[in-house]
């Protein structure tokens, strides 16, 4: 008679985590989440050489090695070790002063994370922050991470950012207000809707997401009294998804869309604009909060601020959403599993 063989273990996730901006606070968190275990492999794209300098000025002690690559087994994250995989710089990196030589090496960062989670090599990848301007002003016309993410993959996407249990995502996102009437048209609503209820499902694990829709004008528009996309594009969207099985509410005026009252009532909110629905969230949630792509074929999230040059290298800067990256990471890889 055969002898049954015990089920295998499931493999351990492995996460890509890029740095970001050299000069930035990108290294220092990325040091900080590496001075404890993680129940993942986590693999850091940047210059090895910098993470060593940088711990150095920081007084921490770590051990960086060279990732095996895609073959090698997969192990977990200890405390004071770093798996590397090397991106070198491109000029040298001073903390605090941007250099737009090194586009070109956050670039490469960002290339490497995106082919290795698209071969699978990477089960979800983690960004630091980048630069936006010092990006631009290297000669390359760069909008933010889920914009270079969603072009290497060929695929629509939406921002969703998450604190806690509030979650905004944003129907369009780096866009000058004056664009913004006249980007949201009725597909991209129906489309940015649909990401957004299968990504809820999915990768949050809400069986039946509860959906708020922000208007576009203040009041909603008042009837048509201030202004019409809530007529003519906003209510029709939503009369034609709800007749799909999507539960959704609204246009609702943002200026009470937030109240507790009316947050307990629902699982995420789609803001028409960026500054629409993101100064609520980062009020609450500044710090802790976490930058989600929904749509991409593999899971990507990120922090939540900046570059915050002014303290690179200080020994101050706060890794708190670094980690709830991370940690929001874990769990969508476990529930994909």
């Amino acid at each position: 008679m055969a002898t049954r063989q015990p089920p295998s273990a499931p493999r351990l996730p492995r996460l890509a985590l890029t740095v970001g901006e050299p000069a930035g606070i990108g290294p220092d968190i990325a040091l900080a989440v590496a001075q404890r275990d993680w129940p993942v492999q986590i693999v850091i794209l940047g210059d090895p050489g910098l993470l060593a300098e940088r711990a150095r000025v920081l007084g921490l002690s770590v051990t960086i090695e060279a990732w095996g690559g895609p073959g090698a087994a997969p192990q977990a994250a200890l405390a004071g070790s770093i798996q590397c995989l090397s991106v070198p710089l491109t000029a040298p990196a001073i903390a605090g002063q941007l250099d737009r030589a090194n586009a070109a090496h956050v670039l490469a960062m960002l290339d490497a994370a995106s082919a290795g989670a698209l071969r699978g090599e990477f089960d979800a990848v983690v960004t630091g922050p980048v630069h936006k301007g010092v990006i631009n002003d290297a000669g390359v016309a760069f909008l933010g991470h889920t914009e270079f993410f969603a072009e290497r993959a060929g695929c629509e996407v939406l921002m969703l950012l998450v604190a806690a249990d509030l979650r905004v995502a944003l129907a369009t996102t780096h866009l000058a207000l004056a664009a913004v009437p006249g980007a949201l048209e009725a597909e991209r609503l129906s489309r940015d809707l649909q990401l957004l209820a299968r990504g809820l499902r999915q990768r949050l694990g809400i069986a039946q997401p509860r959906i708020a829709v922000l208007g576009l004008n203040p009041h909603a528009g008042e009837g048509g009294h201030l202004g019409s996309e809530e007529i003519l594009t906003i209510a029709p969207v939503i009369e034609r998804l709800r007749a799909q099985g999507l539960d959704l509410t609204g246009p609702l005026s943002a200026d009470t869309a937030f109240v507790p009252a009316k947050r307990a009532c629902f699982d995420a909110y789609l803001a028409m604009f960026h500054d629409q629905g993101l100064p609520v969230l980062k009020a609450l949630g500044f710090g802790e909060a976490v930058n989600v792509t929904l749509g991409l074929p593999y899971i990507r999230t990120s922090v939540d601020h900046g570059t915050a040059l002014d303290l690179a290298g200080s020994g101050r800067a706060d890794p708190a959403s670094l980690n709830a990256a991370i940690e929001l990471a874990i769990a969508m890889a476990a529930r994909r599993a």
